[in-house]
């Protein structure tokens, strides 16, 4: 009689940007039959798009949710309530969500076996006492880049040196505690929680305590390429018994599945996308026009937004722009002169499937947040990037790509019509043919890693293996 397969549990952080690379995890996971539940709010799981595709396709995948304890009109940002949710409302309830799913399977009821192992996002700290108090191993899965991940791990090594907090107002002076970075890091490259004037400032000592938490895990999982983060992987693989490097884990599904992923392009999103953008591309140029999201979190001013605005249409360049819906606050008015150039050569749309768009031959330059997940997709893409980091692990992937891998340009934090409309001329004009070259060496690094013998295959392949051997150690 052939042995069950393991069972995965995976729960996000409840936000989308957490959200997608954790489905397209457990997507390769059942692809290769082993069971998966994906674990959801109440919130989002109603919101998720191709849901019920996705259990049609992968029959092993198995969706669950659970209350955030919030009420239905917050608004689940990353804020203080979302985290204070976590560790009180949704605890209890993952905590008793497990043990149905356990007693389920003891009694027969399903034909899923019981869980194996947890694996959650490296937000989700409380997972791992309910983890342990269960007697289940847990792997934790890191949603920012490496780089954060291992500059967080040193926050005590700053403090203990003396670089952490600042002593002055400098903000270019040079980060030397954190090994592998050398010569890369400045004060302004650090999250915000390292700004304080106190080594003991709440935020910043949450940050140290949460980090050091994932010290506890199994295994590490990361959405990176090895090659292109080596230098920081080899100083955490003396911190954790194992790390995988699955990235980037959206071109590792494409390259399992094919065409099957290809049309379930929105998995994982919260939005809805406009499709109407695909055909105002297919009426450009090759190459032609800028493309702009700042993902998820980020919000600006109306100032802001005014300034982007005019910066793209003085810049010459046809623009597809991601507006959202709650991107910005109070008075909406935009000058008439400004909704007529948009309509001349501009885009905006709410949503869009952005690794459809980024792989339209039209789009040549992505104007960015410098969010790990959209730098991801850009590189797979092969498109060069103008970066504005707002916040989080942001400015470490800014100053890696336009400094370190010299695949963009970084633009000023306080950014003006004038800048914005100098960068955009600059990465599709004169500077795009040196910017293209190192990009096309990376996209290629990126795209051998996930094909067969490439370092992400191989690496699915032995965590798909360890997870089998996991359920045997029970």
């Amino acid at each position: 009689m052939a042995m069950k397969q393991p069972h995965v549990v995976i729960f996000p952080f409840p936000l989308q940007g957490h959200m997608k690379p954790l489905l397209c995890l457990a997507e390769l996971l059942c692809h290769a039959g082993l069971h998966v539940t994906y674990v959801n709010t109440h919130h989002n799981h109603e919101r998720l798009a191709n849901r019920q595709a996705l259990s049609t396709h992968f029959p092993t995948l198995h969706f669950e949710s659970i209350s955030d304890g919030l009420p239905e009109d917050d608004p689940r940002t990353l804020s203080s309530q979302l985290l204070i949710a976590l560790k009180t409302s949704i605890r209890p309830h993952f905590r008793e969500l497990l043990k149905t799913i356990s007693l389920k399977a003891e009694l027969n009821d399903a034909l899923v076996p019981p869980p194996s192992c947890i694996m959650t996002d490296g937000l989700v700290t409380f997972a791992f006492d309910v983890a342990e108090e269960l007697g289940l191993p847990i792997l934790s899965y890191n949603v920012p880049c490496p780089r954060y991940l291992w500059t967080c791990l040193c926050l005590p090594k700053l403090i203990e040196n003396g670089q952490l907090p600042f002593q002055d107002d400098d903000m270019n002076v040079e980060i030397t505690g954190v090994p592998g970075m050398e010569g890369l890091l400045r004060r302004q490259d650090l999250p915000g929680f390292c700004r304080v004037k106190q080594a003991d400032h709440p935020s910043l000592q949450f940050a140290i305590n949460e980090t050091q938490t994932l010290k506890r895990a199994s295994a590490l999982i990361l959405d990176t390429v090895y090659e292109l983060d080596a230098p920081c992987i080899s100083h955490m693989a003396l911190t954790f018994p194992k790390i995988y490097t699955l990235g980037p884990l959206h071109a590792l599904l494409n390259s399992q599945i094919g065409d099957m992923s290809r049309g379930l392009a929105s998995h994982g999103s919260l939005w809805k996308s406009d499709l109407n953008c695909m055909t105002w591309l297919d009426s450009h140029p090759s190459k032609s026009v800028i493309y702009v999201s700042f993902g998820t979190l980020v919000h600006l001013t109306r100032a802001q937004v005014i300034e982007f605005w005019y910066g793209l249409v003085n810049s010459g360049h046809p623009f597809l722009w991601v507006m959202r819906s709650d991107i910005t606050s109070g008075d909406h008015q935009i000058p008439a002169e400004l909704e007529k150039s948009t309509k001349e050569r501009g885009y905006i749309v709410d949503w869009v499937s952005q690794e459809e768009v980024l792989a339209h031959k039209s789009v040549g330059g992505f104007l960015t947040h410098s969010g790990w997940n959209s730098t991801l997709e850009s590189i797979v893409a092969g498109l060069p990037m103008i970066c504005w980091p707002n916040l989080g692990d942001h400015y470490i992937i800014s100053r890696t790509v336009c400094r370190q891998w010299k695949i963009g340009l970084q633009l000023n934090e306080n950014c003006d019509r004038s800048n914005i409309e100098s960068m955009v001329q600059t990465l599709m004009g004169p500077k795009r043919e040196e910017i293209q070259s190192s990009m096309d060496a990376i996209s290629k690094l990126a795209r051998d890693s996930v094909a067969e013998g490439g370092s992400s295959h191989n690496n699915l392949e032995q965590l798909i293996e360890y997870i089998r051997n996991l359920k045997h150690q029970k």
